[in-house]
């Protein structure tokens, strides 16, 4: 039996969230997503909109043969088109022929729609709702009704709002979704309106809210605070426009800030998680400044903040990070204190005590860096070889006695060749190597890399997975100093690391000995502790 205390989670990554700029997921990869929003314990999950295109259809078709622990998957149409019965209508067709047990059909409350956009009277509207939902119902379809610019339409003409929900209610509809499609309600003004349908109805009523006021997550709140038992989101805020309302963070607030149930039980420490799992099945980098699941969540900066929450952590933390699947994290700068060097050297596995004169000598040290344009809080690899250097504990692992780039065009319709070679000595032997890339940094990347592996074998798991350049001073044109950020990764972890020269080949050496030094320092601290 259902709680009363439970709010039913309706996902819409692949379908709404697919409809964001930039936002596109392979076949494999809906599937994958839908499998672990399942193991995650949403209740629904819309899968795409059956009459839209080729992909959502396939879907429909591989999902069958995926075994869903718990959720339900949904296909999204709108109402039948004016002038023609459900039964002929080919868009509620297709949703039959998805085959999905629950179908969700849109439909319009604005009456500025239904004239301007359908071109249809306010009664054929209405019976297109009732036509729609009393087909699909009648072939044994749970169906969930999205009233589409709902609020809108209410404020403009309240009487006929209600009646497009009562047309969609009394056709046999299992639930009301009130949309903000629009996205531009204010949270008072849904916690009023989803009060008076809530009391108006028989049924379970629901909010789907999109972000263009960035009041997604509040507007859903509040109709949850008056009323409303299903929530509908996709992770990370996906969707058309400036997104959708975010599931990352409706998510822990209905259930640590407001006590209600959700997902299944414990799954919420999954949700960083799925966070990034979503973004890496859409090709795009997290965003580090997402509430609770980004890297920037539990991120302190400010030597207070550091010390305060280095005594209790609900000082500057408004939730333990670890519920959320995330953990803290201590940023260094010229802002730092001695707490965020202490702590950061804790986090780092380094063994020294707050009140070390080593801890006053890392920060002096960072202090001159900075000043020279390097910046640790992204390259926490070069942070830890830093500390390292100063505490006289650096061993390094080979010495550089040059390099050197060409950048040659044959021809104009040829593109450009890059060519560098690295000299360098591994204890008392000299290794030359030339490396070729798609560019000056890419060819200087595989010459290293080629000159390291024979005494480094597992050199060659490292791949550059991104790449940064910064301009400090632009005003100085062509000769302004150059910062450079690269990731590394092996394929168990990944790392960043800073350089900084006026030269930008330069820079991106450093870095990339950085980042080289950085995964043999952590081999050979593995290999101690299985020693």
């Amino acid at each position: 039996m259902k709680s009363p205390n439970r709010i039913v989670i309706y996902d819409t990554t692949l379908r709404d969230g697919a409809q964001g700029e930039n936002v596109s997921f392979s076949d494999a990869g809906k599937l994958h997503i839908a499998r672990v929003l399942d193991e995650l314990g949403v209740d629904y999950i819309e899968g795409g909109f059956a009459a839209s295109n080729p992909r959502d259809m396939r879907f429909f078709r591989d999902i069958r043969n995926v075994p869903l622990s718990h959720a339900r998957v949904a296909s999204f149409g709108s109402t039948r088109r004016v002038g023609r019965s459900a039964a002929e209508d080919e868009g509620v067709r297709a949703l039959l022929d998805a085959d999905t047990s629950v179908v969700t059909i849109f439909g319009k409350s604005w009456l500025l729609h239904v004239r301007d956009v359908l071109r249809a009277t306010p009664e054929e509207n209405l019976a297109m709702i009732a036509d729609t939902v009393r087909h699909l119902k009648g072939a044994g379809r749970e169906v969930i009704y999205d009233a589409e610019h709902f609020f809108d339409g209410y404020r403009d003409n309240p009487e006929y709002a209600l009646a497009t929900l009562r047309s969609a209610r009394e056709a046999g509809a299992d639930a009301l979704i009130l949309c903000d499609t629009n996205g531009g309600a204010m949270p008072w003004e849904v916690h009023a309106i989803t009060e008076t349908v809530v009391r108006a109805f028989d049924i379970p009523v629901g909010i789907h809210a999109h972000n263009d006021a960035e009041l997604g997550v509040a507007v859903s709140l509040e109709a949850v605070r008056a009323g409303a038992t299903q929530v509908q989101g996709t992770i990370n805020g996906f969707g058309e426009r400036t997104g959708n309302a975010n599931l990352c963070s409706i998510l822990p607030n209905l259930a640590l800030k407001m006590g209600f149930e959700i997902l299944k039980p414990g799954a919420l420490k999954r949700l960083r998680e799925v966070s990034q799992f979503v973004f890496e099945m859409a090709d795009l980098r997290p965003w580090p400044r997402l509430p609770y699941v980004g890297d920037s969540a539990f991120a302190h900066k400010a030597g207070m903040h550091v010390d305060g929450v280095r005594k209790n952590p609900r000082s500057f933390e408004h939730v333990n990070p670890a519920e959320v699947g995330n953990e803290r994290r201590i940023l260094v700068s010229e802002l730092s204190g001695a707490s965020n060097v202490f702590l950061k050297a804790v986090e780092l596995g380094l063994n020294m005590d707050r009140s070390s004169p080593e801890v006053r000598a890392v920060l002096k040290e960072l202090e001159r860096m900075e000043g020279a344009g390097y910046q640790y809080e992204a390259a926490e690899a070069s942070f830890h070889l830093l500390v390292q250097k100063v505490l006289k504990a650096h061993k390094p692992f080979f010495t550089l006695e040059g390099f050197r780039v060409i950048v040659e065009k044959r021809d104009p319709k040829e593109p450009c060749i890059s060519e560098a070679t690295v000299k360098l000595r591994v204890g008392t032997e000299t290794e030359f190597t030339v490396g070729e890339g798609d560019g000056p940094v890419d060819a200087l990347n595989n010459a290293l890399r080629r000159a390291l592996t024979r005494f480094f074998p597992s050199i060659a798991d490292v791949k550059l997975t991104d790449y940064r350049v910064r301009i400090l001073d632009p005003e100085e044109a062509t000769a302004a100093k150059t910062r450079v950020l690269i990731e590394s990764s092996d394929g168990r972890g990944s790392w960043n690391t800073v350089g900084v020269s006026g030269n930008i080949i330069e820079a991106s050496w450093e870095a990339l000995v950085d980042g080289v030094e950085y995964k043999l320092f952590r081999d050979e601290e593995e290999n101690q502790r299985h020693a």
